[in-house]
């Protein structure tokens, strides 16, 4: 069994370098595939080998983001920690994490593992292995024609924590819908939350999930929302509500910085986006919750860089760019209040394909508030991706005038020569991956 172990592991590495330095391509789907048709049990057999806990991270929104911090977190105590920090999620992306981090012998020597799994494919992960901890960060609509109605999505995520009984929950306790989920699972839970109203959202017009209690239909009644159905909630005809929070999220600053107050603690970040106050205390519970010292969790958030498009940075010739992933209409509005938070002029490209991996259904941008780029400073907007023009209509539906470019490279460059130097890029799913390609080369032959 090592010698299949070795052999699965050293292609593996292989397959991942050939990707990388000859295809241009992210090999990590391909390494952790033929690792595991070598050695069916490989996932199995190196999960074991972690000296201490499991750690797992799922959840619409905010998953790779949260799952890197964790990891930089750990590691910034003196662990070695196994993470899959290209959000390869499923199946073959856990056990590529787990064979690339393993050493030519066979081994893996780790004292923790932090993994980024994606909701449907906890069904095929959990067999192999079951972790000693669940983040769960949120639950929103997405890729409707990929997973079906979040209730499908929550019925999977019961099933696998019932699997596991022993697996303690990590809960955002302002989603009505996670935090159901966690109570009903049986699993043992923490909660962490906001309870002090941070923003007027009086003028939104959020699609707002779970709006109804899971346990008796009824209507919720919010003392106040936070962003989507995020927030304050009770249900109107029944004793469900907002949980206890046990790590409580308070004094919250948003704005060129990030800044909140936890047990005590004051926590600060150097980037944009209320929704990373939430990755940030997510990360922040799951140490804690882990019995891990939290003594550098400040000098890690000073030095973290989340990288891999979620709020990442470039620059190009002297023009300021940032890229962002933008995948549902609650990650989409939630970028645009990070745009927003940037008071200077920009300009900004969105990105928007229909590969399976997006799902086909392109129908959710209407549920985002693009409108609220009037208000934002926009020197141009510039549609491209294979659905430019659904996109480009989106924006004529909103009196907003936009550019069309398809080609992304051509879209960047053009304002890289005659833009106004601060530029915001965001992409779906599958555009991610291309456009930060572009501008690592484009950056590295400036």
């Amino acid at each position: 069994m090592r010698l299949r172990r070795m052999l699965a592991i050293w292609a593996a590495k292989i397959t991942e370098k050939v990707s990388v330095h000859i295809f241009h391509r992210q090999g990590v789907t391909w390494a952790g595939k033929i690792a595991l048709k070598i050695c069916p049990s490989i996932l199995k057999e190196l999960a074991g080998q972690v000296k201490n806990d499991i750690f797992i991270v799922c959840g619409t929104n905010g998953k790779t983001t949260t799952n890197n911090m964790l990891c930089a977190a750990i590691e910034a105590e003196g662990y070695k920690v196994i993470c899959n920090h290209t959000g390869s999620n499923m199946l073959n992306g856990v056990v590529a994490a787990f064979a690339l981090g393993a050493g030519l012998g066979g081994n893996l020597k780790a004292d923790y593992a932090c993994i980024e799994i994606d909701e449907a494919s906890t069904r095929r992960v959990f067999p192999h292995f079951k972790p000693d901890y669940m983040v769960l960060t949120n639950l929103f609509r997405d890729q409707l024609d990929r997973y079906g109605e979040i209730d499908i999505t929550m019925n999977i995520l019961k099933e696998v924590m019932q699997s596991a009984p022993a697996m303690k929950v990590i809960v955002n306790g302002d989603d009505a819908l996670s935090a159901y989920l966690a109570m009903d699972s049986g699993n043992p839970y923490v909660t962490y939350g906001i309870s002090e109203k941070v923003l007027d959202d009086k003028d939104s017009h959020e699609i707002r999930e779970g709006r109804f209690c899971k346990c008796c239909g009824a209507p919720l009644h919010y003392n106040f929302y936070h962003y989507s159905q995020l927030g304050d909630y009770a249900c109107t005809g029944c004793d469900f509500k907002r949980p206890e929070i046990l790590f409580d999220g308070s004094e919250i600053e948003v704005g060129d910085q990030l800044a909140f107050t936890v047990e005590g603690r004051r926590i600060r970040a150097n980037y944009k986006g209320f929704y990373n106050i939430y990755n940030i205390l997510a990360a922040y519970t799951a140490v804690r919750s882990g019995g891990i010292p939290v003594e550098h969790f400040n000098d890690m958030l000073a030095k973290f860089n989340p990288e891999n498009g979620r709020m990442e940075q470039f620059c190009i010739k002297d023009t300021k760019i940032v890229l962002n992933l933008a995948k549902n209409p609650a990650g989409f509005n939630q970028n645009i209040s990070a745009v927003m938070q940037d008071e200077t002029l920009k300009d900004i490209i969105i990105v928007i394909n229909d590969n399976a991996q997006d799902g086909t259904d392109v129908s959710w941008l209407w549920d985002v508030d693009f409108d609220r780029f009037k208000e934002a400073n926009v020197g141009s907007i510039t549609v491209s991706g294979i659905r430019c023009h659904d996109m480009g209509l989106r924006m004529k539906y909103v009196d907003i005038p936009s550019m069309l470019e398809a080609d992304v490279e051509k879209a960047i460059c053009e304002r890289v020569e005659n833009g106004c130097g601060n530029l915001y890029v965001l992409v779906n799913y599958t555009a991610l991956f291309s456009t930060r390609n572009v501008l690592k080369r484009l950056e590295e032959n400036r």
